[in-house]
């Protein structure tokens, strides 16, 4: 049991974790292309037409995965914030800010589908509807955090900063999730609740299947930002120089 524990607490170091997430990169990449295949071929042409919304409504296929994903690591990037800043943990920081720009991407494209939902939907791209504008501010919490980081030369004070943005914003999430519940929106309610769904089995296998695919893709962007961010802080040490004149 302990020489697990210390297997595992190793990769808490950057140059044992920089190692690590090396290697598991492809093991994310392919699986979440595969997926993704998978996904979209079982929502675009084998899931039913809906009965009141017709061949509009397969947007939801890549609307509420990206939308789950954006509060999910939004989550993410706070609770390594928060060991970033309890236990002054340099790796967690990285972490967090490798998170945000995949955050971001999400949060946007669940914006983005949302007003191509809402066009046929609504009759209009946008609406100040509840849940619109708390997943806005989402994305503004992580464009605020990325330029607040890079705004502050000092790696040790913009990790301090970023993680009590970060803190702050994580609020927002059950905002965002509950939004429909507590106001009177024009926001249809969730898909999947833990009573169960009143999506066809086919429909919410395809959902699934791109929330998966969905998730997987994330650890890519994650692990190559923060291999980079680990290379830039790390400049300085012996194993990062020797990393350099095997490269050259």
């Amino acid at each position: 049991m302990s020489s697990n524990r210390f297997r595992w607490s190793a990769y808490a170091a950057p140059a044992n974790f920089y190692s690590l997430t090396g290697k598991l990169i492809p093991w994310f990449a392919v699986p979440a292309a595969l997926l993704l295949l998978v996904g979209l071929y079982l929502g675009f042409f084998m899931a039913p037409t809906d009965y009141r919304q017709g061949e509009a409504y397969r947007i939801i296929f890549i609307h509420v995965p990206t939308a789950w994903m954006a509060m999910w690591l939004y989550v993410c990037m706070a609770v390594y914030a928060a060991v970033g800043l309890i236990f002054n943990t340099r790796l967690s920081s990285m972490m967090a800010a490798a998170l945000a720009p995949t955050g971001a991407l999400f949060t946007f494209l669940a914006l983005w589908t949302g007003s191509l939902w809402g066009k046929p939907m609504w009759g209009t791209w946008w609406v100040w509807d509840a849940r619109l504008t708390s997943t806005l501010v989402l994305l503004f919490l992580y464009v605020g955090a990325m330029a607040l980081r890079a705004s502050i030369d000092d790696p040790r004070r913009a990790d301090r900063a970023t993680g009590l943005l970060a803190l702050v914003g994580v609020i927002n999430v059950p905002i965002i999730y509950f939004s429909v519940n507590w106001w009177n929106t024009l926001h249809q309610g969730a898909s999947l609740t833990p009573k169960g769904s009143s999506m066809a089995t086919s429909m919410l296998m395809a959902m699934l299947v791109m929330t998966l695919a969905f998730w997987l893709y994330s650890f890519v962007p994650v692990f190559v930002r923060v291999r980079c961010i680990i290379l830039e802080r790390e400049r300085h040490t012996d194993w990062v120089r020797t990393l350099a004149g095997e490269a050259r």
